[in-house]
């Protein structure tokens, strides 16, 4: 019995860690654009809460976290033009982490989003 609860708890914990340090690196690194709340500013910068473009392009966010993104961006039928740094310095996990927040606050259900997925989707990454 306890054997079968083991993975369940480690899981979550890993989870739980992941969101937690993933909120702290949100604030530090993305919420001075995209609000605390996730909402964006304005037509300036983009909404992470209910986002389309999340939603469809995970690799390409992962992606853009650490490389940045130059151009007009669609979210929900509005157009963005709003250069966005990347943070070259944030590790796969550190990505991996802002990416489980992310993906998880506001009303997001996508769940862990580990380490390893991460890298390999970051080892993917045309850089700009």
């Amino acid at each position: 019995m306890l054997s079968c609860n083991q993975p369940k708890t480690r899981d979550s914990n890993k989870f739980t860690n992941y969101f937690r340090q993933g909120e702290l690196l949100y604030t530090k690194h993305c919420s001075n654009c995209h609000q605390a709340d996730g909402s964006g500013l304005g037509r300036l910068y983009p909404p992470l809460k209910q986002s389309d473009y999340m939603n469809d392009n995970f690799e390409q966010v992962l992606c853009l976290m650490r490389n940045g993104i130059q151009g007009e961006l669609t979210v929900n039928g509005v157009q963005y033009n709003q250069a966005m740094p990347g943070v070259p310095t944030l590790t796969d996990l550190e990505i991996a982490e802002i990416a489980t927040y992310i993906y998880n606050a506001w009303d997001n259900e996508r769940g862990l989003v580990d380490v390893k997925e991460a890298e390999r989707i970051l080892n993917t990454c045309a850089v700009e």
